[in-house]
């Protein structure tokens, strides 16, 4: 089998597991060779989920809550805007692919790849040196552009905005690595250490972009801030003028999401789910009626709901843990049109008009 035959057996399954697949050609395959993307492939593919599943997390008190899985993602027109929302996604999805990459990497799940011992031996500061096994962030890195940036093939200053907010996606990986340590000397006396550099939780990559997204910056395109220097020789290069490379950037408003709009992707808020509670619940989740129900001009309907869940487990030797089936009810609510209730009311009212009429 030859490489275009490969790449076309694999990319059904691409189409429906990764929204860069959508854009994958066949010269963007060959610079990596079969065996190559191959290797990749299911890394990629778990990195673009896990990048869907933080931006869920994130967004999930929020008017606008991403979308629900990288298959859906496939196929929305409205990544082909350059919003606030569309730079996060950018941002999070390049993140999640590096960040997976990097992780498959120092687990020793490629041959080609390692720890970073750039830097073993080397004194880091007082008291420690260099050592252990860094996270090989510059392989996740390099990884993630041959697969992400090279989707990019427009000129324009759209596809310029991508590509930053790509970057600043990759660099907030580096700017959540923490040092560890590790003590050595007589009787764990500590008189020296060795330290590495390791991955943040992807939560906490999650929590910086989502500080960024709300510091991001709509650039004016009449103003020329952009210079749209994209191409396929220069994906390293940021194509943006007085913006530092760490920041989001974005060209258009946001829609209004409180109205649903399929064909973009954008559910509304009605049906949402949101939170009642006291003062004991985070301030986002305690505000959410109020914002997804009451400022989209909808109401917010109590909902009781059976949820069976496990109880009662215990451990049983060996080595199995046994639960039983509890079912509670619980309150939950939703956000509904404000006239939901008059319409069935209304409608009812009908049938037993022409009921009568027929008397």
């Amino acid at each position: 089998m030859g490489p275009l035959d490969l790449l076309t057996a694999m990319l059904p399954y691409l189409t429906c597991q990764i929204y860069f697949a959508s854009a994958w050609t066949a010269n963007n395959f060959l610079m990596t060779g079969p065996k190559a993307f191959l290797t990749y492939a299911g890394s990629v593919q778990m990195g673009a989920q896990s990048g869907i599943h933080e931006c869920k997390h994130q967004f999930a008190w929020d008017k606008w809550n991403c979308p629900e899985s990288t298959l859906q993602l496939s196929t929305l027109s409205s990544l082909r805007s350059a919003t606030r929302e569309t730079s996060f996604m950018h941002a999070i999805s390049a993140a999640g692919v590096m960040h997976t990459l990097t992780k498959n990497c120092s687990m020793g799940d490629f041959d080609n790849c390692g720890c970073d011992d750039s830097r073993i031996g080397q004194t880091g500061g007082k008291g420690w040196i260099w050592g252990g096994c860094s996270d090989n962030a510059a392989f996740g890195e390099k990884i993630s552009k041959q697969f992400v940036d090279a989707l990019e093939d427009g000129h324009d200053y759209r596809a310029a905005v991508n590509l930053h907010n790509n970057e600043a996606g990759r660099l907030a990986i580096k700017a959540t690595m923490r040092k560890a340590c590790k003590c050595h000397g007589v009787s764990g006396s500590c008189s020296i250490q060795t330290c590495w550099m390791q991955l943040a939780d992807f939560r906490e990559v999650g929590n910086y972009l989502k500080i960024k997204y709300a510091q991001a910056k709509k650039m004016e395109t009449d103003k020329k801030p952009l210079r749209a220097a994209n191409s396929a020789d220069n994906r390293g290069a940021i194509a943006i003028r007085g913006i530092p490379r760490t920041e989001l950037i974005y060209l258009e408003d946001s829609p209004n999401y409180c109205i649903k709009n399929q064909s973009m992707g954008y559910m509304g808020t009605e049906g949402r789910e949101c939170v009642k509670g006291g003062k004991r619940i985070p301030e986002k989740e305690r505000k959410s009626c109020r914002k997804l129900c009451h400022d989209c001009g909808l109401k917010v309907v109590e909902k009781r709901i059976q949820v069976v869940s496990s109880c009662n487990c215990k451990f049983h030797w060996c080595c199995t843990v046994k639960c039983d089936k509890c079912t509670q009810v619980v309150t939950k609510y939703y956000c509904a049109r404000r006239d939901a209730g008059k319409s069935s009311h209304n409608k009812t009212k009908r049938k037993h008009r022409r009921a009568h009429s027929r008397r």
